[in-house]
């Protein structure tokens, strides 16, 4: 089954009201692959920018804004946090949820980002679910079992039908910012875990929902990590900071054939 082909980039907390200008006018000019879509995901404060810089430019077909975080809750005195109503305000259609750093720096755990996945469900926000082994746990072949343990409170949360409207990328942590990267054979061996662990519950869900590879994608791997049978394209940190090279990964992008 073919799937729909997804580069995301996370600007992490990087960018600028420039950057959103560039990026915007760069991407304007791309000719994308059939079923291919581009969501740029930079921090709060740009969101509007970029809504709009996208409309101006008539991207809004193949080019979406995505948010890096949301709280599970809706409104209230949670000092600091953003509620899905604050991102569809932002016409905000992607959601970022359970990325490493967030886990690791913030304590967020695999029960609340299930509560972040149902919220932003429920908003009729996307999210994009972030799983991936530590380099200890990889070493210790923990993998599969650190990520069954990180997509299973999502399948009790929502339930494995919803994950038609979730997307899953897959960032070994040890591969985030560090220059390393898995190589494709074993990244798509975890890829094909992921989909084997979602069709346990649903083999018709599984085989459609779209899978990233996250962690130090760059213009010179993409495109070998792009045309295995299960990475259906990438969650792109520190390359999409830059407009030439973001292009070439977006570019690499498999779509239908």
């Amino acid at each position: 089954m073919k799937r729909q082909s997804i580069v995301a980039a996370n600007w992490k907390m990087n960018g600028s009201f420039g950057l959103v200008t560039e990026m915007s006018q760069g991407l304007a000019s791309l000719k994308l692959a059939n079923d291919v879509t581009v969501v740029v995901c930079p921090s709060t404060p740009f969101l509007t920018a970029l809504s709009d810089a996208f409309e101006h430019e008539n991207m809004s077909e193949h080019v979406s804004v995505g948010a890096q975080n949301v709280s599970e809750f809706e409104k209230g005195a949670y000092t600091g946090e953003v509620s899905t109503s604050m991102l569809q305000a932002c016409k905000v259609q992607y959601v970022i949820l359970g990325h490493s750093e967030r886990r690791a720096i913030f304590n967020e755990t695999s029960t609340q980002v299930a509560h972040k996945v149902k919220a932003a469900l429920d908003a009729g926000l996307i999210p994009i679910l972030c799983v991936g082994e530590s380099e200890a746990e990889r070493a210790a072949v923990q993998t599969e079992t650190v990520l069954a343990s990180q997509l299973q409170p999502v399948i009790d949360e929502v339930g494995i039908e919803r994950f038609s409207h979730i997307v899953i990328a897959y960032e070994p942590v040890w591969a985030i910012g560090t220059g390393k990267t898995a190589s494709p054979a074993m990244a798509q061996e975890t890829h094909e875990f992921i989909r084997s662990f979602l069709a346990k519950s649903d083999e018709k869900i599984a085989a459609k929902t779209s899978i990233l590879y996250g962690g130090s994608v760059n213009a010179k791997n993409c495109e070998e990590l792009f045309a295995q049978a299960d990475i259906d394209g990438g969650l792109i940190g520190g390359a999409s900071l830059k407009v030439d090279e973001f292009s070439v990964i977006c570019l690499a992008a498999k779509g239908t054939q």
